[in-house]
């Protein structure tokens, strides 16, 4: 006979074991290797991981890269060219100093003082990349912004942030609640910053896409544009040491004698941490499309190479498609910017195959954007002037009716819960059939054995 108790201990253990599958964790961080042993295999598990956007339908095959999180987005449309694990939260380690520099550029000017505190030269540690300031001394914003972004220097981002701070009103910890705030507006929705610089700390955290739309927001910045495509720069005595400091160029797709070097490369940031690894973000442009290529949690020269392909793969395989010679979404009156209003799509998908999504701007009756998708991946957005006498003071979504989203995050969001139930409904319909069956053949055999006992009672009765 079997055990219903036990029978039933173990359909629970199924049930709890599937949810724990199933589920997707909320953060996950890659863990440092040991050895050199471990490393290869991280790198090798890494480069084995899918690429989500090579799911869409009719999209071009995206090459397989080593980094466990990478992208590759047109910077003026937002449109998602290429994706993997592009929402997967990791260390940003030296990129981070790209939010510093646009917070900056943001909220002062380049010739503004920016004054170095004891705080600022007494945090640094063996190891932390720096140009040797001294408490007391004083640069230019401009000079300062060369040596965040080229020497991708500490103690100089650290005194960028508690100068500018102070000109908010503040301090050090008021910057960097400006760039929680700038993160925000950008629409990063899966980063959190802790300091100026992206030295290691735990609650320091961001991802693919967060970082390529800081990027895009940065490269807007003509100051940006100058100094991250400048290969060296001279730094000037200051008021405390009487010599010239160099700074030169850490991104090796810009210098041309580098064999990493790439024609179409405008500028960008390295990073690098033991529990970052090696990460990098690139902007290029070929002449027709401006893209911002991230590579997340990659392995030292990897960085360059994924990138190499993921630029190439973007430009040679998509192309613009100008929305002000095509039909207007529902509720839109005009763009705002017509040669920035377009979509990026490879040959093989239709501009009827999007969906487009209408949304005011809070607070506004006249302005929204809109934002087109292709099986929930981005493929355009634009700032738009709406049509006053359709409401969208709620989304308006046309062609379609699903909202905006990755392929990562619509895939997880929608298929696992539906696969969770229908496992737990499968399991659930096993243990109630078991118990009914069970529940049957005892009833049965009770039946049998007062047929027996009757028998038996009718022989003995029978007998002289």
């Amino acid at each position: 006979m079997i055990n219903i108790k036990r029978y039933g201990t173990l359909c629970l253990s199924a049930i709890l074991a599937a949810a724990f599958v199933l589920t997707p964790a909320v953060k996950i961080f890659a863990e440092e290797g040991d050895t050199a042993a471990d490393r290869e295999t991280q790198r090798q598990t890494c480069y084995a991981e899918p690429t989500d956007s090579n799911g869409l339908t009719n999209w071009p095959q995206g090459p397989a890269v080593y980094a466990d999180s990478a992208i590759v987005m047109d910077m003026n449309s937002g449109a998602i060219l290429y994706g993997k694990q592009i929402d997967k939260q990791h260390y940003p380690a030296s990129i981070t100093k790209l939010l510093t520099t646009l917070v900056a550029l943001d909220h002062a000017k380049l010739t503004d003082k920016v004054e170095f505190s004891q705080d600022s030269i007494s945090f640094l540690q063996y190891g932390d990349a720096h140009i040797g300031m001294r408490a007391g001394e004083e640069l230019t914003l401009e000079d300062s912004l060369y040596a965040v972004l080229l020497a991708s220097a500490n103690e100089v981002s650290y005194a960028v942030a508690e100068s500018v701070g102070k000109q908010m009103g503040g301090d050090y910890n008021t910057f960097i609640e400006a760039m929680n705030e700038e993160s925000d507006a950008l629409g990063c929705t899966g980063s959190h910053w802790t300091n100026a610089n992206g030295l290691h700390d735990e609650q320091h955290y961001t991802t693919a896409h967060d970082m390529a739309l800081i990027g895009a927001a940065v490269y807007q910045k003509e100051a940006f544009r100058t100094i991250a495509q400048s290969l060296t720069h001279q730094i000037p005595p200051t008021n405390l040491v009487n010599e010239v400091r160099t700074v030169n160029q850490k991104h090796k797709m810009l210098w041309p004698q580098n064999a990493n070097y790439y024609e179409y490369c405008k500028g960008g940031k390295t990073g690098y941490t033991d529990q970052a690894r090696t990460t990098l973000v690139t902007m290029a442009d070929n002449g027709e499309l401006q893209l911002v290529a991230v590579v997340l949690y990659d392995f030292g020269s990897d960085a360059y190479t994924d990138t190499r392909a993921i630029f190439d793969y973007g430009f040679n395989n998509f192309s613009k498609v100008m929305l002000k010679d095509l039909e207007k979404a529902d509720g839109v009156r005009s763009y705002k910017d017509e040669e920035n209003a377009y979509v990026v799509l490879p040959p093989n998908v239709k501009f009827s195959d999007l969906k487009a999504e209408v949304k005011a701007k809070d607070g506004s009756v006249n302005e929204g954007t809109v934002t087109y998708t292709y099986e929930g991946q981005i493929v355009g957005k634009a700032d738009v002037t709406l049509d006053n006498k359709k409401s969208v003071e709620k989304p308006t979504i046309t062609k379609g009716t699903e909202k905006t989203g990755t392929t990562t995050d619509r895939k997880e969001k929608e298929s696992r819960p539906v696969v969770l139930i229908a496992v737990v409904a499968v399991v659930l319909v096993l243990v109630t059939g078991a118990v009914a069956w069970i529940k049957y053949k005892q009833a049965k055999s009770r039946r049998h054995r007062r047929k027996r006992h009757r028998r038996k009672t009718l022989q003995k009765k029978k007998k002289p």
